[in-house]
């Protein structure tokens, strides 16, 4: 049997994030307050051919929106970015009920559920690895995947089932594993933008290098 690649809104695998959340839900019971699905292209899964991979929802972006990277600066860089390559049509309004709609593309987060200080622990990025893998297999027309952060990184190579010594996290590195090309980008938080680790250039060479892999 598959396992599922979405989490139940009240998942309990986690309980320090399970109850972090429910935590949230009494204080802003408006919110999504939940683990945070794939954001999907209107035509499906078979359309996918790039998916990216953050972190976590923050608490304020996606764990109140429902919507990976929407809601908070990072979703900005990143949407914009997507936008400029055709990877994104519509306009990016940071909610989810704008007319923002993805082109060949999903975006999912390594750990799906948000965590207190943005920080989840080892043992919650491999217990939400159960969830990645198969959102990895979803997509049978995927060639490439795209990792914002070291920890994402780590994260798909072994969902991918490589070892993370053999395939280390460098901006704008690349990695073959298995069928699958493995694009990684420093995150697009505010703080690697602000601090100048990342910058929109670095970040546009990176979606240059994805959209010549895709033949954009």
């Amino acid at each position: 049997m598959t396992a599922s690649p979405e989490p139940g809104r009240d998942c309990p695998l986690c309980l320090r994030l399970h109850d972090f959340i429910a935590e949230w839900r009494e204080r802003e019971p408006t919110w999504f307050n939940a683990p945070v699905p794939a954001f999907l292209p209107p035509q499906g899964e078979d359309a996918v051919r790039l998916l990216i991979v953050g972190l976590a929802p923050g608490l304020r972006g996606a764990n109140r929106t429902g919507r990976p990277f929407t809601g908070d600066y990072a979703g900005d860089l990143l949407y914009s970015t997507l936008l400029r390559f055709g990877l994104a049509s519509g306009r990016f309004e940071a909610r989810p009920d704008d007319s923002l709609q993805l082109v060949d593309t999903a975006i999912v987060n390594a750990v799906r559920c948000v965590p207190p200080q943005n920080k989840p622990t080892g043992p919650e990025i491999a217990t939400c690895r159960t969830f990645l893998i198969p959102t990895i297999e979803r997509f049978s027309n995927l060639s490439a995947v795209l990792a914002l952060g070291s920890i994402a990184h780590q994260s798909v190579v072994r969902a991918l089932g490589g070892r993370v010594a053999a395939h280390p996290f460098k901006h704008r590195g690349r990695h073959q594993l298995g069928h699958v090309t493995l694009f990684s980008s420093y995150h697009c938080s505010r703080y690697n933008t602000n601090t100048r680790v990342l910058t929109e250039e670095m970040f546009v060479n990176v979606f240059k290098d994805i959209a010549e892999f895709l033949g954009k």
